[in-house]
């Protein structure tokens, strides 16, 4: 085994784990100008992964809500449902909700700012900038 590699129980060394592809699907999709079909996204995603894989990670990700497809020839184009923004905020949102000390979850978050994001949350907090980032940041229709 080399430096670094760790057993992991039913993962072959080199493969992905679902999540972090689904990830990777996600920021190439985040980072396209408009919908993708499966054959751009495996264009735009590191590795020689199989068009079969790319096809059921966006299968996965449409069952799930998360993406929008729309009828392109034989096969479908997908875009996010809402951008990266919304997503992050929405798995923070629901990680906080798992915990059993809601304040101590905040706190510790909180403490573990930099400055600049310290400063930003303080910002946010005041009112100051909402509507800017809120504009920059809403769902896609």
């Amino acid at each position: 085994m080399q430096d670094g590699q760790q057993d992991q129980p039913g993962r072959s060394p080199g493969r992905r784990a679902r999540g972090e592809l689904e990830s990777s699907v996600l920021a190439a999709l985040w980072a396209a100008d408009g919908p993708l079909t499966a054959r751009q996204v495996r264009e735009r995603l590191p590795g020689d992964l199989a068009y079969t894989t790319v096809l059921t990670i966006l299968s996965r990700l449409h069952d799930k809500g998360m993406l929008v497809r729309h009828q392109e020839g034989r096969g479908y184009a997908y875009e996010p449902g809402r951008d990266e923004a919304a997503h992050t905020a929405e798995r923070m949102r629901s990680l906080l909700e798992r915990g059993s000390d809601r304040e101590a979850v905040l706190a510790r978050f909180v403490s573990e700012l930099s400055e600049h994001d310290e400063q930003l949350l303080h910002r946010l907090l005041a009112g100051s900038d909402h509507a800017d980032h809120a504009a920059r940041y809403d769902e896609r229709p």
